[in-house]
């Protein structure tokens, strides 16, 4: 290997018959060995590195620990927080294997993102998303007053907001993550990719179900902006700064202001590839427009 390249060690393996807590074993064994050999090389970060990792036992010890630490303030206790995170996160298995599913996801799909620990500490896009499963939680739970009071403190530190009401999904990529927006009744499904100041709102005249239902391995481009209570078909695609308010079909795209489809609406032209994994953004200018520079 070049002196100087850099090696990024691969996602540890999955198989069927692993377990939601021997992933997540898996998973936290390559966070600590990152979190070591950066220690290592970099000491001014040693002790950082052992109070946020090193010094716990779990994924979720430290994740709680983390985000108790992001999110408090003057008022709100970072030990009050570390206890409501991690009573959470031990008792659903559900949000312990979305984790782990999110860590995944950056990692794979990010070209940035160096390592599961460098996720960890410093994806904000991530931080918020497992912040918001805990609010969601206590909404469910009936908990509404603590549930918006950790939604305020996300939405002031990370500047995502998304109401504790919506459902998310696992595998979720918030890729820079400044400027998301999720509405109460918003639902966003598995393995979907949203880039930075997207918008999933209303339509300003509606009351009740009012938002955008997300389906499976959707990638929404940078600005975009869906509105009203519609469907973005499973595998489609929404490029960036379009305006949506009208159901898009599954595998295909959505591009403009307002929208319209690559192919156009009677026959649109259809893709084969996820690309909330692909993370593939511009593979339809070809087909959608003249656009030369």
């Amino acid at each position: 290997m070049p002196t100087g390249e850099l090696r990024y060690p691969s996602p540890p393996p999955v198989n069927s018959t692993t377990t939601v807590d021997d992933e997540a074993g898996l998973v936290w064994a390559q966070i600590k060995a990152e979190a070591r050999r950066d220690a290592e090389s970099e000491p001014a970060l040693a002790s950082y590195l052992y109070s946020t990792i090193l010094s716990h036992s779990s994924l979720e010890r430290s994740l709680a620990f983390h985000l108790g630490n992001k999110l408090c303030s003057s008022t709100l206790l970072s030990t009050l927080l570390y206890d409501l995170f991690l009573n959470t996160f031990t008792s659903d298995p559900c949000l312990r294997a979305a984790a782990v599913a999110d860590l995944r996801a950056a990692r794979v799909r990010d070209p940035a993102c160096v390592s599961f620990s460098h996720c960890l500490l410093n994806y904000k896009g991530f931080l918020a998303c497992q912040a918001h499963r805990v609010a969601h939680k206590l909404w469910t739970q009936s908990r509404r007053p603590l549930a918006l009071a950790l939604h305020s403190r996300v939405s002031d530190v990370f500047a995502v907001d998304i109401h504790p009401a919506a459902r998310i999904g696992k595998g979720i990529l918030f890729d820079h993550a400044t400027g998301v927006v999720i509405g109460e009744t918003a639902v966003v499904g598995n393995n979907v990719s949203i880039l930075h100041h997207v918008t999933l709102g209303g339509t300003g005249k509606a009351s009740g179900d009012r938002h955008p239902k997300i389906g499976d391995g959707v990638l929404i481009g940078a600005g975009a902006t869906i509105l009203g209570n519609i469907q973005i078909g499973e595998g489609a695609k929404i490029g960036a700064g379009s305006v949506v308010l009208i159901d898009v079909p599954p595998r295909t795209t959505a591009v403009g202001n307002p929208a319209r489809l690559v192919g156009g609406k009677e026959k649109p032209a259809k893709h084969e590839e996820c690309p909330g994994e692909s993370m593939d953004h511009t593979s339809f200018i070809s087909d959608w427009s003249d656009y030369i520079i």
